[in-house]
């Protein structure tokens, strides 16, 4: 049975806000319920080692250091390396895996960032005090009656 996507979804967004116990009880019922094959294996490997580099703040984890979690385009850059790395047959099924968890986890982060930044534009918009309409007066006119003669 594949890696189910809500469990392996949950455990990055986990891995993302810094829930590394329950990250870490999700990686392993997601792996216990996996085929073993070689895609899987560099699958969950990545995704050991994605929990592993955000858990330690060690600088031989050097590309989560360098990589900017907020900035969208450069997130967009860096999943569109890892899709081009998941497709290319030249890589073993074990690469591929291991891309792929990569991706996802890019496309985890971007989705968060889009919420945050969703969130932050509600904030701001009942933040500002609602613009009153101009006051127009308006005067009731005069009315003219009219004589017959």
């Amino acid at each position: 049975m594949p890696a189910s996507r809500t469990f392996i979804t949950r455990f990055l967004q986990l891995v993302a806000e810094r829930k590394f116990a329950e990250a870490e009880r999700m990686l392993e019922r997601s792996k216990a319920r996996t085929r073993k094959n070689e895609w899987n294996l560099g699958y969950f490997q990545a995704l050991s080692g994605i929990l592993l580099a955000q858990k330690s703040n060690d600088d031989k984890y050097l590309f989560l250091p360098t990589m900017n979690p907020t900035n969208e385009e450069e997130l967009k850059n860096y999943q569109r390396d890892f899709q081009e790395h998941t497709k290319n047959v030249i890589h073993a099924d074990y690469d591929r895996g291991f891309f792929s968890a990569w991706s996802d986890y890019t496309k985890v982060l971007l989705k968060l960032n889009h919420g945050k930044k969703q969130k932050k534009t509600e904030e701001r918009q009942e933040e500002k005090p609602a613009q009153e309409a101009p006051k127009v007066e308006i005067t009731p006119r005069k009315s003219v009656q009219a004589r017959l003669v």
